[in-house]
């Protein structure tokens, strides 16, 4: 799949590894992601204000900016964290923090993905920190998103995994339902996203989220942004259109660089 996503040659970037004598090392799926991580890393430079992303990739991004503060190799660094769980590990790692309200433009955000279609159109928010994400991601003047090459899709909503929604807990049903008739013809169902303890999960804006799953393409994104977001009581979808700026994709023959 990575390659006919990537086959456009004008527009990508291919580190691959060098050629070795020794038997192939099969990387396991975090070290791929760390890999994207570390590379993404490489664009961050003293006095920069960053956006910190959230989840599984995104943490060890994180985890290599306090890194590189604590050797000085990095200076001056302001993070603006995407979620709770991120704002605890940043502090952790001593990377100065600050928010929206005072730094209304970032220079760098550095992010996963749980989809990239060709277009690099992503599919975010199956951890849960959609809004926070978008509003910090929306606002950079450069967005890098890390991946490995299990999250390159042929259109968004493609892996058959959650399509994630962000909705006010009142009469969720009710917005459940609108979202679900909205792409029927796409074969969508539309379920009450619960933690690990069975409970409805919430998100750190005090929020339920509603995970759609799609069988088919929903066609036109911009028109189906429009269409969810019409709905009242949606607060806001995991697309992130025409957002990011650089997709790093790690796989086992090495490094992707795709620029928008």
């Amino acid at each position: 799949m990575a390659i006919a996503w990537s086959e456009k040659a004008s527009y990508v970037e291919v580190l691959s590894r060098p050629p070795s004598l020794s038997p192939p090392v099969i990387l396991t799926q975090d070290e791929l992601k760390k890999i994207a991580a570390y590379k993404a890393v490489e664009f961050v430079e003293s006095g920069m204000v960053l956006g910190l992303g959230t989840g599984s990739t995104a943490k060890h991004a994180v985890d290599r900016i306090g890194e590189l503060l604590r050797l000085g190799k990095l200076k001056n660094i302001v993070g603006i964290p995407t979620s709770k769980k991120t704002q605890e590990q940043a502090i952790s790692l001593g990377i100065p923090l600050s928010d929206l309200d005072h730094h209304s433009t970032i220079d760098l955000a550095i992010d996963g993905a749980d989809e990239v279609d060709p277009h690099l159109n992503l599919v975010k928010g199956r951890g849960g920190s959609l809004l926070r994400e978008k509003m910090v991601e929306g606002t950079c003047k450069k967005f890098i998103c890390i991946v490995d090459e299990s999250k390159l899709v042929k259109h968004l909503g493609g892996s058959g995994l959650a399509m994630p929604v962000e909705v006010v807990p009142f009469c969720w049903k009710f917005t459940a339902n609108k979202l679900q008739n909205l792409f029927e013809d796409s074969g969508c169902v539309a379920k009450l996203r619960n933690d690990s303890k069975g409970k409805s999960f919430v998100t750190d804006n005090g929020n339920y989220i509603v995970d759609l799953y799609l069988k088919k393409d929903i066609g036109d994104l911009q028109v189906a942004s429009d269409a969810i977001l019409r709905i009242a009581g949606v607060v806001e979808h995991g697309m992130f259109l025409d957002m990011a700026t650089t997709i790093i994709v790690a796989g086992e023959l090495g490094i992707t660089i795709k620029n928008k």
